[in-house]
């Protein structure tokens, strides 16, 4: 039974976070990780597709896209949409998906309703099955995109780009692969995503450990048996199977590794928030009578409303995200106009949070039998410190009789040896070791992706983001004339759902394109004045919260160290995600790309 929701002592709360955010501190930060290509190569291999042999390419394209998930999909449809057939994609993957094509760990699904979180279900015609779609249905989707638009006629596969220069005589873009191509295209885009560079725990002994392993990123059922469909995985009767993390991935694979291993030991740092996911299906005669003309920009707007400065009547997504998000606004209505302070504000917000995250806690306690283990399952911060999580099976899962909690108070695993995984000075035996330790965050672009582009003069995008990250609307930089960047940073900065970044970025980047071919014209970039006044319009709002150093460790907030001083202008539009969509949909309607320079 839940226990009663005891009274919020604020200062022994804040003392409580702080104290377990101190444990965690580690000097080496980020730098505790290693990366799986790198380090590893052997377990980054694709166990999905084979590699197929193809002849170098030396062809020319219109658009060339780096990136085959959400982010090139939804450009590609978007140009294929305004006429423009001649649009290529080159991923490192063997298909479309990006995330979602080597993210086939069992139990992988969006965290976002799929009514907002899967792009172009309007123009597809698709109707999620649930509200929060498995990763074979978003995977397919991926796939269903890419048909539908006619993606896969110029598509690059298993391809990685190693160099990007701008050939200013001929104002086109040289492209050279890790498969020997060398092609040219009018413009680039470059929609990589913050999270597909997989790394491991720089663990002492990692490479000695004769059992299997991999990165949940790289799940090999060949091993465990079963399918990323769900088929069970049979090959685990008989093993005892260690994951190490309890970030969102682990929740999302631990129950279902859970109901098929002999044995699961889940080494845990610092336990997730794990909030009410409810899941269902979806009926069709409701998608119908909701999914008119327009539907889908409209839930998605409706969903981004709950987060800026409105308030909308409806709640279409209803969902955990958008709760939190009216209980601060609740809370705030409550402080009288004359005590409108900063001061005031943050802790009204505080407040809202103390509240849920104490529903979060207690609920740990009424779904998890044994005291200690759920005690050891709470989560002691805020809960923008860490990436919310909701689920409706992992909690309870540690009730199985097979699966233990090995809580490491914020220390973490120790080492790795021949036998198994060391944590609190004791040696566990397992036969395989799954890491659910994530991807790269903080580090450089040009060292996650690959590639370095190369501008005008000569001039290096790692040199013009020697001090800061710089663009306009965070979609395209001075000096790199007909490129694009499709992710959230200096545009929305839009984390609770991200597709809706790129799908506004794919609108942007067709409506530009379709001017410029239109006028006949060979290049457009930002003004070095456009760009400059762009950053100082971000810096009049808030620095980037999710950074808070007074956070627990953890990629939001480069494990505890916060950003660095060229960080500074990680951040979205002052006045909210919302206010940016309005933004930049007027400056691309008018038709005048102010801040722009075209020759």
């Amino acid at each position: 039974m839940a226990t009663t929701a005891p009274a919020i002592d604020r200062d022994a709360l804040k003392a409580k976070y702080a104290e377990e955010r101190d444990k965690r501190l580690r000097e080496d930060a980020s730098e505790q990780y290693i990366r799986l290509e790198s380090e590893f190569s052997d377990l980054a291999v694709d166990p999905y597709m084979p590699v197929k042999e193809r002849a170098p390419v030396t062809d020319h394209v219109m658009f060339a896209f780096v990136g085959g998930g959400f982010s090139g999909l939804c450009a590609g449809a978007r140009l294929k949409q305004a006429g423009f057939d001649s649009v290529r994609i080159i991923d490192k993957g063997g298909d479309f998906g990006g995330t979602w094509y080597w993210n086939r760990y069992p139990g992988a699904q969006c965290d976002t309703a799929s009514m907002i979180y899967m792009p172009l279900l309007e123009e597809t015609g698709h109707m999620p099955s649930e509200k929060y779609a498995h990763a074979p249905e978003i995977r397919e989707h991926c796939s269903r995109i890419g048909h539908q638009f006619g993606l896969y006629e110029h598509a690059l596969f298993h391809t990685q780009v190693t160099a990007m220069e701008w050939d200013e005589a001929r104002s086109v873009w040289v492209i050279e692969t890790n498969r020997g191509d060398c092609f040219t295209a009018k413009y680039v885009g470059m929609g990589t995503g913050p999270l597909h560079v997989a790394k491991l725990p720089g663990l002492p002994g990692i490479e000695l450990f004769t059992g299997k392993s991999f990165h949940t990123s790289r799940w090999d059922y060949s091993y465990t048996g079963g399918t990323p469909e769900g088929a069970p995985m049979t090959g685990l009767a008989d093993k005892r199977v260690a994951i190490i993390g309890t970030g969102a991935t682990a929740v999302q694979c631990v129950p279902e590794t859970a109901k098929t291993a002999k044995e699961l030991l889940v080494f845990q740092r610092t336990p997730s928030s794990v909030d009410v996911r409810a899941n269902e299906p979806i009926d069709p005669d409701w998608f119908g009578a909701v999914s008119k003309a327009g539907w889908q920009k409209a839930w998605q707007e409706n969903f981004t409303a709950h987060f800026g400065m409105g308030m909308p009547e409806k709640d279409l997504v209803n969902d955990g995200w958008t709760d939190l998000a009216k209980r601060i606004r609740a809370n705030m209505a409550k402080v009288p106009m004359s005590e409108w302070t900063p001061a005031k504000m943050m802790e009204a917000f505080e407040d809202a949070d103390y509240e849920k995250m104490e529903e979060i806690r207690r609920r740990a306690e009424a779904l998890v039998e044994d005291p200690d283990t759920a005690e050891n399952l709470k989560a002691w911060y805020r809960q923008l410190c860490k990436r919310p999580c909701f689920h409706d099976e992992y909690l309870q899962a540690f009730n199985r009789p097979g699966v233990k909690l090995i809580h490491t108070d914020g220390q973490g695993v120790e080492r790795i040896t021949e036998k198994g995984v060391v944590a609190g000075g004791v040696e566990y035996e397992v036969d395989c070791i799954i890491y659910a330790s994530g991807f790269e965050v903080w580090t450089d672009f040009a060292d996650r992706t690959g590639f370095d582009p190369v501008g005008r003069g000569g001039r290096k995008l790692s040199d013009h983001w020697a001090s800061e990250m710089r663009t306009l609307h965070g979609l395209q930089m001075h000096g790199f004339p007909n490129a694009f960047l499709v992710q959230a940073t200096q545009g929305a900065a839009f984390i609770a759902n991200y597709p809706h970044n790129l799908v506004d970025h794919a609108d942007t980047i067709a409506a530009l394109v379709s001017y410029m071919e239109d006028e006949g014209l060979d290049a457009a970039e930002p003004t070095a004045e456009a760009e400059q006044k762009w950053l100082d319009f971000l810096l009049t709002g808030n620095r980037n919260t999710l950074a808070n150093t007074e956070c627990t460790p953890g990629y939001y907030n480069n494990e505890g160290m916060g950003l660095r001083e060229r960080d500074k202008y990680n951040l979205g539009h002052p006045g909210g995600a919302l206010a940016f969509f309005r933004h930049i949909e007027q400056w691309r309607n008018s038709g005048e790309f102010e801040g722009l320079e075209f020759s």
